[in-house]
């Protein structure tokens, strides 16, 4: 297995190996990619009956969608505001409905696949960083009002009793968003599809494609694939296969790092089980693992993949800088990976040509998104839907290049900068 040194693969529960492909392969369709959109796509299409292939580059799950903080909540990585000026009011409402449907989608798929070794913990709490709870209660009652969402509203003090912090005022937790080892629950769909049929070939980077005829092929170093639809489900990891869709995203690079054993420690800053995020743009997220023996912590974005030992240090500096008490907690592992974002920061999803998919883009808000991504192209597939179509608005639009990395650091600064002025004005 080619997996980075990470949490989750210290604590893989299965080591199956699957081979390269070797040879001239037919199927109905094929995806580039197999990650959460990839083998989500997949497993939709066998369990229509479909025959399907999976090529991944390495090995399942090895980019992002294997190594990410495990949150498992409805949303997008830009807010409703944006996504009703560029798609309506209503469109917006309802793809809000979908990333919901997303986060219930993995959830039945660990019960109904049995996925233990996924270890879904229930709750997710989203803290601010100033005292403005006004706003809080208002998208509260919005979502109930709405889509009939339940979010609870904790005052500062509900919020210090279980985060011990002078950092945070205010809190939303959202009791059906939960947080996961996504490792283990790739590889858990991974089984299913090879189970109903489906193949998936590692160590397979797929080098050349013809996508204009009816019969579409896919060629790796080894082999190659005919088949009637194509599915590229690459992120930030994408190669030059796709010269368009690579051009539509930036590979932006986030970073997590993992504590030594220490639970009273741990304890004495962090009294709960949710995982936790907050409100800044690219805000500290962090959860307990183990049964609250270690603290799993991430935050940064960089336009470059920084050293993960290097910005471990400032990942460190901002959970000391938020619970002084853990100046003392090591740091036993730190690691780094590469996201896709889009310039208009939604999820990129929908049919390229005649037989021809993406689904793509879903930088900061994945593990639901990439669900509710991967069953609308395999809906769209099978005829069964053409709500993909709702992701229209948010198309493959050029991200800029080496400038469009320069503009996106420099916002990155500029909401920093906003962060760090509104919570001394607090």
């Amino acid at each position: 297995m080619s997996y980075p040194n990470t949490y989750y693969k210290q604590t893989i529960a299965e080591t199956n190996v699957r081979p390269a492909l070797s040879g001239m392969v037919e199927c109905d369709s094929v995806i580039i990619g197999g990650g959460l959109a990839g083998l989500t796509t997949a497993l939709q299409l066998a369990r229509a009956g479909q025959s399907v292939i999976v090529l991944e580059a390495e090995s399942v799950g090895f980019g992002a969608s294997g190594r990410n903080g495990g949150f498992v909540s409805p949303g997008f990585a830009t807010g409703s505001d944006n996504i009703a000026r560029m798609a309506g009011t209503e469109a917006a409402r309802q793809i809000h409905r979908l990333s919901i449907e997303g986060v219930e989608f993995v959830r039945e798929t660990i019960e109904t696949l049995k996925i233990e070794e996924a270890r879904p913990q229930p709750g997710i709490t989203s803290v601010l960083r100033y005292d403005e709870g006004g706003s809080l209660k208002a998208h509260a009652d919005e979502m109930r009002r709405i889509y009939g969402y339940e979010l609870d509203y904790l005052s500062t003090d509900e919020v210090r009793s279980v985060l011990k912090s002078d950092r945070y005022f205010h809190a939303l937790r959202d009791r059906k968003a939960f947080h996961m080892h996504p490792l283990n629950y790739l590889r858990g769909l991974a089984r299913e599809i090879e189970r109903l049929g489906g193949r998936i070939y590692e160590g397979s980077a797929a080098t050349g494609s013809v996508l204009d005829s009816a019969e579409k092929t896919v060629s790796t170093s080894g082999g190659s694939v005919r088949a009637r639809h194509v599915v590229f489900t690459t992120g930030g990891y994408t190669g030059p296969l796709n010269g368009r869709l690579k051009r539509s995203f930036l590979p932006i690079a986030t970073y997590v790092m993992l504590s030594e054993e220490a639970p009273e420690l741990i304890r004495t800053a962090i009294a709960t089980t949710d995982a936790i995020g907050d409100n800044r743009r690219a805000g500290d997220y962090y959860r307990v693992v183990e049964g609250g023996k270690r603290l799993l912590w991430g935050g940064r974005i960089t336009t470059r993949a920084a050293s993960p030992a290097a910005l471990a240090g400032e990942l460190r500096r901002e959970m000391v800088g938020t619970y002084p008490q853990l100046k003392d907690l090591k740091t036993e592992l730190a690691w780094s990976g590469l996201m896709s974002y889009a310039r208009h920061l939604m999820p990129q999803i929908g049919e390229m040509q005649a037989g021809v998919w993406h689904c793509t883009a879903f930088g900061g808000h994945g593990l639901n998104t990439t669900a509710i991504g991967g069953k609308l192209v395999a809906e769209g597939i099978l005829g069964q839907s053409d709500r993909y179509k709702l992701f229209k608005p948010f198309g493959l639009v050029w991200a800029g290049g080496y400038a469009g990395l320069a503009v996106a650091q420099l916002t990155y600064w500029k909401l920093q900068a906003q962060d760090w002025w509104r919570e001394r004005a607090a």
